[in-house]
């Protein structure tokens, strides 16, 4: 399997592990993704059920989405439920793919014999590495829906649907039902054979071009697989790709949605976001002259985006008062994995460093910061992982190479027996001192790869709250056509000793109630128990320092 060594769309396959599949805005804008503003974790069922019929009602998919979550990657949704979070999704997806200039235009370039090898190409994938087998009339039946939602959406009227009138919508939907009901779609040519059905209907009664109703159904269809696999258009594909790299051009900033437009979440240290005065807290109410309240987010993503060297013009909103204009310049920004690495207690030599995500480098960055705190006097380190969503396998396991002489990393099991591997611990530079890991409910993925390890081969001390338990791997594959691509779950991956991560996670040795944790901006803050903890457990394990004397010259007088 090989790991990424270019920005630019190489042809080949990575394992790829993320927490989330929502759209990672990097490309010239973010410097990381857009943080959920609901947490399902905190409403009871029936208020679940309550609010996301509101939702649904109001057409606020974004919002539906961001609630239910949580809840369906931890399999808590009733049907009912999963069915109404589904039919958001389609609705966000839709809505993204709308907003994205490149992947318009490419629709309006593609051929219809292009798009119908892109959909059997992607299904084909599917079928022979999706880590369970696909249920194809499923499938087609959600690709069915999703053109359904998009033929009554203004703007895919507007542009790919002209015919679409109130009558038609009804003919097409009963063509499709005919299509559809009592017919076997079991195997990759019956779906083939049945798009084509609903292509031909979708032109002849809405005037839907044919690329774009293949299009259509196949971003459905493997957004339906499960709730990480997804479509990805060019420039979902190459912020993915950003994030692998670390770096991307844009303003540094973390930008989470808001009602009166996008709330600076994070600013990256040395960023021209930084240089400019943007700071964490910030709200963006207006974007080169136009105002952002109420735009969907991937239409103000577009407004961010620019050349590198290009200014844009922000309206900035900081406490009370009237908005400020801040220009800031595009330009090549880092994306740390490592930050906050500072010498905690340095009478007893006690290290911290936050590994914020998992990316090429991040092994390397790693022992460059902890040779910078053994050279300040570290006798242990504690590496905080709250909040660290994911990133590359191979980045876990170089990593936890660091820390462990030998032995099983972690091992990864699919469907198809290319996906079997066992990841193996050989770096001949490994670190001996104490170690603790600090975790929470939104450790995810690389970050349970890392943690298990270190607490199979009993390597270091875990303290905090229960990770979140996705043990999936997504394998990220472009295709030719279009510039699009998808991630595709295609195995499971378990610790040293077995033990599977999916929806168990990684049980801390020592549990904290947390009451308080690292800010927005990514800061330490005092009331911060699960690392006071872990300080206290620390220095009660190191031997005390003893003072030596200093010898002095006595001068006779």
């Amino acid at each position: 399997m090989m790991t990424v060594t270019s920005s630019r769309r190489p042809h080949r396959r990575w394992r790829f592990l993320f927490k989330t599949i929502l759209v990672i805005l990097l490309g010239g804008i973010f410097s990381g993704q857009l943080t959920n503003s609901i947490k399902a974790s905190e409403i009871v069922v029936d208020d679940l059920a309550v609010r996301s019929t509101q939702l649904e009602a109001a057409g606020q998919w974004p919002e539906l989405v961001s609630l239910c979550e949580t809840a369906a990657r931890k399999g808590e949704l009733s049907n009912e439920l999963h069915q109404r979070y589904d039919l958001a999704k389609i609705h966000c997806d839709l809505d993204r793919r709308s907003a994205e200039k490149a992947y318009q235009e490419a629709l309006q370039q593609i051929t219809e014999g292009e798009a119908r090898q892109l959909f059997i190409e992607c299904l084909g994938r599917i079928n022979s590495h999706h880590v369970t087998n696909p249920n194809f009339h499923k499938l087609i039946s959600r690709g069915c829906l999703a053109l359904q939602v998009a033929i009554s959406d203004p703007r895919f009227q507007s542009v790919h649907a002209r015919q679409a009138t109130p009558d038609r919508i009804a003919l097409f939907q009963r063509h499709i039902q005919q299509i559809i009901e009592g017919r076997s779609i079991a195997t990759l040519t019956d779906a083939e054979t049945v798009a084509i059905w609903i292509v031909r209907a979708a032109q002849s009664v809405v005037g839907i071009p044919p690329a774009v109703t293949f299009l259509e159904m196949t971003a459905a269809s493997v957004g339906g697989l499960d709730e990480y696999s997804a479509f990805l258009t060019t420039g979902q594909l190459n912020d993915l790709y950003a994030q692998i790299e670390g770096n991307f051009v844009g303003l540094g900033v973390e930008l989470k949605s808001a009602k009166d437009g996008l709330l600076v979440v994070h600013v990256i240290s040395g960023s021209p976001a930084e240089r400019s005065g943007l700071k964490a807290g910030d709200h963006l109410i207006g974007i080169a002259g136009k105002p952002i309240a109420g735009m969907h987010v991937d239409a103000a993503a577009q407004l961010l985006q620019g050349p590198e060297g290009s200014r844009v013009t922000l309206a900035v909103l900081r406490g009370i008062g009237p908005a400020r204009a801040m220009t800031v310049r595009r330009e090549h920004v880092e994306i740390p994995s490592i930050e906050d690495v500072e010498l905690l207690d340095r009478l007893n030599g006690i290290g911290y460093l936050h590994i914020t995500s998992f990316q090429k480098k991040t092994a390397a960055d790693l022992d460059a910061a902890m040779r910078q705190l053994e050279a300040s006097g570290m006798r242990s380190l504690i590496i905080d992982l709250r909040g660290n969503p994911g990133g590359l396998l191979s980045a876990a396991v170089d990593v936890a190479d660091l820390f462990i002489d030998r032995g099983l990393v972690v091992a990864t099991r699919g469907r198809s027996p290319e996906e079997d591997f066992n990841y193996t611990a050989s770096h001949s530079g490994t670190w001996h001192m104490p170690l603790t890991l600090l975790i929470d409910g939104d450790s995810a993925s690389s970050s349970e790869i890392f943690a298990g390890a270190i607490r199979d081969h009993n390597r270091g001390k875990i303290i905090g709250s229960r990770s979140y338990g996705k043990g999936s791997i997504q394998g990220i594959f472009p295709m030719d056509v279009a510039g699009v691509g998808m991630r595709l779950t295609t195995a499971h991956f378990y610790s040293p000793t077995g033990q599977p991560y999916s929806r168990v996670g990684v049980s801390p040795d020592l549990r904290v109630q947390q009451t308080a944790r690292p800010d927005a901006t990514g800061q330490i803050i005092k009331n911060d128990a699960t690392l006071a903890t872990a300080l206290n457990e620390v220095r009660k394990t190191l031997e005390p320092v003893v003072s030596q004397p200093v010898a002095r010259r006595i001068s006779a007088r």
